[in-house]
């Protein structure tokens, strides 16, 4: 008699940059993930990863329905798409295929109030619902994202320890926490980027002052950018603001 095939532990949707590294990421802390995307080769291309990155816990699926049957009850899907319609029509997709009691988790940087709007609907079909806001780009959702859920509580719990795992791990913990009810995960990532926007804006104007009225050289401002990266200034966006002047 053939063995039965293990379910996974978690699903996720959506196989662009973000959505496949932070599948990657799942896998390589332990969590075997069973992803999906409308287009093939993207499931095929991050199978081929998985297998070259160290064999990871990665199954790959190629219809909705697949995908969320061959996700341990009760599935937790995260999906990673385009803001807007998009995100209502894979939701519709998979749906379908999902009891009460399962999660969707929305990974993208959505409109809060569309959240809001999309966990009254799957209460409707008896299903949780988070917005998670990812923050750290393609590299992050590799190797330690910041991660902002907020919704169902109980969802939550029912995917807590990956996240913790997933995330990125600083001095005092992972970087995610329960941020609250509602659209509130998707509304403190709409504050995030703002200041890091505010951040880039600041990083423009003290080149824009250095270089054209100053004179600096670009060697000049990649030392004054690793001097400011030594202080309290330090983070990721003047460490990178330094490289690009080298």
């Amino acid at each position: 008699m053939e063995a039965s095939v293990a379910l996974s532990r978690i699903g996720l949707a959506g196989l662009a940059v973000m959505g496949q590294n932070l599948a990657l990421n799942v896998a390589d802390k332990g969590f075997p993930i069973s992803v999906y995307n409308r287009t093939a080769s993207k499931v095929d291309e991050t199978l081929d990863r998985a297998a070259a990155e160290g064999g990871l816990p990665l199954s790959g699926h190629y219809s909705p329905r697949d995908f969320v049957l061959s996700i341990r009850p009760p599935r937790s899907v995260i999906i990673l798409v385009k803001a807007g319609a998009p995100v209502d029509q894979t939701i519709a997709a998979l749906a379908d295929h999902m009891s009460p009691g399962d999660c969707i988790i929305d990974g993208g940087n959505e409109w809060y109030e569309n959240t809001e709007r999309r966990i009254a609907e799957a209460s409707r079909r008896g299903l949780l619902y988070l917005g998670m806001g990812v923050s750290g780009g393609e590299e992050g959702a590799r190797h330690g994202p910041s991660l902002m859920p907020g919704g169902s509580l109980e969802a939550y719990e029912n995917v807590k320890e990956i996240l913790h795992k997933v995330a990125a791990q600083v001095d005092d913990g992972p970087c995610v926490t329960y941020i609250g009810e509602g659209g509130s995960g998707n509304f403190v990532k709409m504050v995030h980027n703002g200041i890091e926007y505010g951040d880039m804006q600041l990083i423009s104007e003290a080149y824009d002052v250095l270089k054209n009225v100053g004179g600096l050289s670009n060697e000049e401002l990649a030392a004054i950018f690793d001097e400011w990266n030594r202080g309290e200034l330090e983070s990721f966006l003047i460490e990178i603001t330094a490289d690009i002047f080298k």
